[in-house]
């Protein structure tokens, strides 16, 4: 078997049947297996699958796993030389597939590959690649920074802009379409469980160059991602708290405990000063908000200072609230 796909679904099976048409339709050249696991969000999508792709094996999970367990869960079923975590909002356009494999089969440094992720508008999908995060680099995480100066080295994003159609080397690449030679997954040891969603990619990332191997971004390759549609639909910020938590946890592995608590005392500074911020806004009627409410926005940033301070009990919160 050449690929074994893997894709983790939660509550996104509106999503799953144009993910898995377009893998049927669009390869053509290699072994494929589809194994998706269900992070016990029992949406349907068990039912999708028995009726119109009856060739995917289905892996249902009685409890929300978070994203790096599942995917786990999903490669001990898997048989593929090569592994490509795939996200359920997900389209391949063309022959993306067939290039990322063969890219990896013929570098034998490299130690996985992504892609160019498009918006569902056409649009460039800026966390297609990243730099590695530092303190520096998330404060500075301001969309009208990276929309001015597109290439600045601590965006990580200078890939974008290669006028080549050789795989670029980066830093980390989204774990929305991620394919990974098995040989490699298996030698760093899988995706880390310590993390139920968010930076699972980059940490994956940051063992692949630990061990001695290559990442690399190929943008002529392209894959639609709709993007994060679930989570983006709560209201109460846990998406919000859980990727700064995951971040925190990141540098706390890589960095050090000491980084990690400079990370939250910059972040709780931040959230202070956004605070105040809309408390002006407000009364200015809400200018720049973007249509959001002023009490939307405070009580966002209000969640995440009182995270950054540990006024609650993440990431305990974190797995209560996913089971909800």
């Amino acid at each position: 078997m050449d690929m074994s796909i893997i894709i983790v679904n939660w509550n996104s099976a509106s999503y799953l049947r144009a993910c898995l048409s377009s893998l049927y339709f669009q390869i053509q050249s290699f072994t494929f297996e589809v194994i998706v696991v269900d992070n016990a969000s029992y949406d349907g999508c068990e039912e999708l699958i028995q009726k119109q792709f009856p060739g995917v094996l289905f892996i249902q999970s009685s409890e929300n796993v978070g994203f790096g367990r599942a995917n786990n869960l999903g490669f001990s079923r898997s048989c593929g030389e090569f592994i490509l975590f795939l996200n359920p909002d997900t389209e391949i356009v063309g022959d993306a597939l067939e290039r990322m494999l063969d890219c990896l089969r013929v570098t034998r440094a490299a130690g996985a590959t992504g892609v160019r992720l498009l918006n569902t508008d056409g649009s460039l999908q800026t966390s297609s690649v990243q730099a590695f995060p530092t303190i520096t680099n998330q404060l500075l995480d301001f969309g009208v920074l990276q929309r001015v100066f597109p290439r600045w080295r601590m965006w990580g994003t200078e890939a974008f802009y290669n006028d080549t159609n050789e795989p670029s080397e980066v830093d980390a690449i989204s774990g929305a379409c991620f394919l990974i030679k098995r040989s490699v997954f298996e030698e760093i040891g899988l995706f880390s469980e310590q993390y139920f969603m968010y930076s699972d990619d980059l940490e994956l990332c940051s063992r692949i160059k630990k061990a001695g191997y290559s990442v690399l971004y190929m943008n002529n390759c392209k894959v639609i991602h709709h993007g994060g549609k679930s989570s983006a639909e709560q209201e109460d910020h846990f998406s919000d708290v859980l990727q700064r938590e995951s971040l925190a946890r990141f540098f706390r592995q890589t960095h050090g405990t000491l980084y990690c608590w400079a990370y939250r005392v910059a972040i709780a500074g931040v959230a202070t000063l956004r605070m105040g911020v809309v408390v002006c806004l407000a009364l200015l009627g809400g200018i720049g908000l973007q249509g959001r409410t002023p009490s939307s926005v405070f009580h966002k940033w209000a969640k995440i200072f009182c995270w950054a301070l540990r006024f609650e009990d993440w990431p305990k919160a974190a797995g209560s609230r996913a089971e909800q």
